[in-house]
């Protein structure tokens, strides 16, 4: 019991997400979620809910992975295919079965293998099928396998890369291309390269696109997995070309397909989109209209929406104004720079809110291709309203620019050395004490105060005790004075003068 249990784990953690969602579907448990979660929810209900029943679950999902009879491998070949994948092995067997198979299979097969679709690429035109989707097959235990297709191109497809134009130097419009991708029959499958894959046309290498390196720490560099165009390798006559995939068997299954496409450019994309795919301003104003639409439910009401000129991707004024139908925001990006990432390193994801943006979704916003048109290129944000118009917000920070300098008040700068600047001489200033003419007002040493121009009475504030004891000479005796001598010397600060001494007007 405890060895079976631990085999069925063993089996579960070897799964992919489709035989992970097949098996929590049969027990009737949730497939949703990502394929850790799913991993440890199959886990979980092989522990709590073992029973026979899960058991035949597992085995056969996992022996439909790793099959054990070459009869069933036989089995899972597609009736009617004209070209065969082969181990490279000496074994005579396989070296007929391989013969019988690329001259077609005469007798139906039983149980054909399950149909994998690929993913459309906008970049390529699809013109005819030289290869279905075929599984890589592994002819033993070893880590590294080889497999052999062989087709034959017919005088008006070898007619048709002939006569191609040239997209840049050694690159042709038409190309033969080999896509390789998850064996899945469920969806569609984006193109997927298997581990250590190499690819030989006619016994010579022909390029993979390699990783592309990462700049952040701790990430690993990731490989593009696109069509690899095996074109300049084949023989353009009736000779047989035979293309050799070698790839690492680590429990993933792939497969096959060899196409006849023809390649687009960004530039092509972007005239597609400029015929095919433009929004009215009018359908736009409709739009923002239904966003900024009262809900009574709502208790923030919503009276603009504010879209920037700058697109996110080069952070430079937009061109031609694009966004993805599927999103909910306004804010566009450029599409001609759009295409072009996307024809160097295809991610199809929106620059904004880093959604789905496949190239059928795509528009032209045309309202916002007629604002760029109408506004300056220093302006670089505007905002929508409830009736569909529209204003630049740069007018709105100058005037409250020009609002916040016209409320504030312009202090003039005195020089508070110069007694004329005020209207009367500081206390502290040193013309105040020497009393030479034509310094203004000022106090002689013997008196503690004189009066201003401006009627105020200004107070020394330079005198000290031992002034005051000599200025009592000169003034007579007073009760200020009699007091003073009775009662204890007041404080003074770091200054020497008494804190009490202020000045009047």
């Amino acid at each position: 019991m405890a060895a079976e249990l631990v085999e069925a784990m063993n089996m579960v953690k070897s799964f992919r997400v489709s035989d992970l969602q097949t098996l929590l579907a049969s027990m009737g448990r949730s497939k949703s979620g990502l394929k850790q979660d799913l991993v440890g929810r199959a886990l979980r209900l092989v522990q709590t809910e073992y029973s026979p029943e899960l058991l035949k679950n597992v085995r056969q999902l996992y022996e439909s992975r790793f099959p054990k009879t070459s009869g069933w491998l036989a089995a899972r070949r597609p009736e009617g295919i004209s070209v065969a994948y082969s181990s490279l092995s000496s074994s005579p067997n396989t070296t007929s079965q391989g013969a019988d198979y690329l001259n077609g299979i005469s007798k139906p097969i039983p149980t054909p293998a399950p149909e994998v679709k690929l993913v459309p690429l906008p970049f390529y035109q699809t013109l005819e099928t030289l290869l279905p989707p075929t599984e890589l097959i592994a002819h033993n235990n070893e880590k590294l396998q080889d497999s052999q297709c062989i087709f034959e191109l017919t005088p008006n497809q070898a007619d048709q890369i002939r006569n191609a134009s040239e997209l840049r130097a050694g690159i042709r419009s038409i190309q033969v291309a080999l896509r390789i991708c998850y064996t899945d029959s469920i969806g569609v499958q984006e193109d997927q390269y298997p581990p250590n894959i190499a690819v030989k046309v006619n016994q010579s290498y022909c390029h993979v696109p390699g990783y592309y390196p990462s700049n952040k720490p701790g990430v690993e560099p990731r490989r593009p997995c696109r069509p690899i165009n095996i074109t300049p390798w084949l023989h353009l006559s009736n000779a047989t070309n035979r293309v050799t995939v070698t790839w690492g068997n680590f429990g993933k299954r792939y497969s096959v397909a060899v196409y006849l496409v023809r390649v687009f450019t960004a530039a092509d994309l972007f005239s597609q989109l400029k015929h095919c795919s433009v929004e009215s301003a009018e359908r736009c104003r409709e739009r923002i209209q239904d966003k900024l639409r009262f809900d009574p439910e709502s208790e923030i009401a919503t009276t603009g929406l504010r879209v920037s000129l700058i697109c996110p991707l080069v952070k430079m004024r937009l061109g031609v104004p694009c966004r993805v139908l599927t999103c909910a925001h306004l804010q566009c990006f450029d599409a001609v720079f759009f295409l072009q990432m996307n024809e160097k390193k295809p991610t199809w994801t929106c620059p904004v809110c880093d959604k789905p943006a496949p190239f059928e979704l795509l528009t032209i916003d045309g309202l916002l291709s007629e604002i760029l048109k109408e506004t300056s290129e220093d302006i670089e944000e505007i905002e929508y309203l409830t009736d569909g118009s529209w204003r630049p917000i740069r007018d709105d920070k100058e005037k409250e620019r020009e609002r916040e300098r016209s409320n504030t008040p312009e202090y003039p700068v005195v020089n508070i050395c110069i007694p004329e600047a005020n209207g009367h001489s500081p206390a502290h200033s040193s013309a105040s004490v020497t009393g030479k003419p034509g310094s203004g007002p000022s106090l002689s040493t013997t008196g503690a105060a004189a009066v201003a121009p401006a009627g105020g009475t200004v107070v020394d504030l330079t005198l000290d005790s031992s002034s005051e004891e000599e200025g009592g000479g000169a003034g007579g005796d007073s009760e200020d004075t009699e007091d003073s001598e009775d009662s204890p010397a007041p404080k003074r600060g770091r200054y020497n003068y008494d804190k009490d001494l202020v000045t009047a007007y």
